[in-house]
C-alpha cells in the first residue's frame, strides 16, 4: 500500500528524520553479510546513500550501481559520496538495471515495505543476480521496534483514529522474520536467513525528538505537515508528556532493523 503521504523529495529533511539511523544500521548489516571484495554490487531503494557509502567503505566494491526513483535523494547521494565506484541512476523495480555476465551482490535497504508488489520486486531482483550470488535486504521494524516511531503513531492515533491507516506498523506485513524469510523463499532464493540489528535512537531533548516531524519527507512527517496549527500543537503536547515529562535531559530509545539474505542456487 503506498499513500500520499510517502512523500520522498527532500533528501536534507529525510536525512535528518530517518536518514542517519539508516546509516547506523547500514554498517552492521555489511558486517553480517561478509561480502568479498571486488564484487559487482547493485542497490535498489538507494536513497540519500545510507547504504551505499557503507558499500563504499566496508565492501571495496569494483562496481557500485545503485539507483532509486527520487531524483532528489539520487541528487543528495551523488553529492555525499565521492567514489570511483558508484554510479546512480532513476530506476525503479519494475524496471531495473541490468549488466552483462549479471551481478554478484544485490542489496536494497528500508525499501521492501514500500514496493507495491514486494514479489515481483524481489524476483526482478534475483533476475539481475549471477548463479551463486546473493540478495540481502533490510526492513524497519515498525510495527514494535522503532521506539521514537511507534510512539509517534500511538500518540497520533489517539488523537485522531484515521491516522491508524497511515502507521507503518499496520501497513507494512514484511515487519517481521517469518514474513521476509516467505518472501525471499518464493522468490527462489535457497539458503535463507535473517538477522535482528538493534541500534539507540537518542535525542538531546524533546525539540530534538519533535524537530524531525516537521519535515514533511515520509509518512509521519507528511501526516504532521497535513495537520492544522491546533491539530499539531496538541499532537506535539501528547508527544512530549509521554517521552520527556520526567526529563529535561537526553532521551534514549531505540531501533530494530531486520535482515534478511538468500543465495542465487546454481
Amino acid at each position: 500500500m503506498s499513500t500520499s503521504f510517502d512523500n520522498w523529495t527532500a533528501g536534507d529533511a529525510y536525512e535528518t528524520f530517518m536518514g542517519r539511523w539508516s546509516r547506523r544500521v547500514a554498517a552492521d548489516f555489511l558486517e553480517w553479510m561478509a561480502p568479498l571484495p571486488r564484487a559487482h554490487w547493485l542497490e535498489v531503494g538507494c536513497g540519500t546513500g545510507a547504504l551505499t557509502e557503507a558499500i563504499c567503505h566496508h565492501a571495496a566494491p569494483a562496481s557500485l550501481l545503485a539507483c532509486d526513483l527520487s531524483p532528489e535523494f539520487l541528487s543528495f547521494a551523488r553529492n555525499s559520496i565521492a567514489d570511483g565506484s558508484v554510479t546512480f541512476t532513476i530506476a525503479g523495480a519494475d524496471d531495473l538495471p541490468r549488466r552483462n555476465g549479471r551481478f554478484d551482490v544485490v542489496v536494497s535497504g528500508l525499501v521492501l515495505n514500500f514496493f507495491p508488489r514486494p514479489l515481483d520486486a524481489v524476483r526482478s531482483m534475483r533476475e539481475r543476480i549471477r548463479p551463486g550470488g546473493t540478495l540481502a535486504a533490510y526492513v524497519w521494524d515498525y510495527a514494535a521496534g522503532m521506539q521514537f516511531l511507534r510512539t509517534f503513531w500511538d500518540e497520533a492515533v489517539a488523537l485522531d483514529p484515521s491516522a491508524a491507516q497511515l502507521d507503518e506498523g499496520h501497513r507494512f506485513p514484511l515487519c517481521r522474520a517469518d514474513a521476509l524469510i516467505e518472501l525471499f523463499e518464493q522468490a527462489g532464493l535457497v539458503a535463507v536467513e535473517t538477522r535482528d540489528f538493534w541500534i539507540p535512537t537518542d535525542f538531546a531533548d524533546f525539540d530534538a525528538y519533535w524537530t524531525p516531524f516537521l519535515g514533511a519527507t515520509g509518512p509521519a512527517p507528511s501526516y504532521v505537515a497535513s495537520l492544522d496549527p491546533d491539530a499539531r500543537s496538541r499532537l506535539k503536547q501528547r508527544l512530549q508528556q509521554r517521552v520527556a515529562a520526567s526529563t529535561d535531559g537526553p532521551i534514549r530509545l531505540s531501533a530494530r532493523a531486520l535482515g534478511i539474505r538468500g543465495r542465487v542456487s546454481g
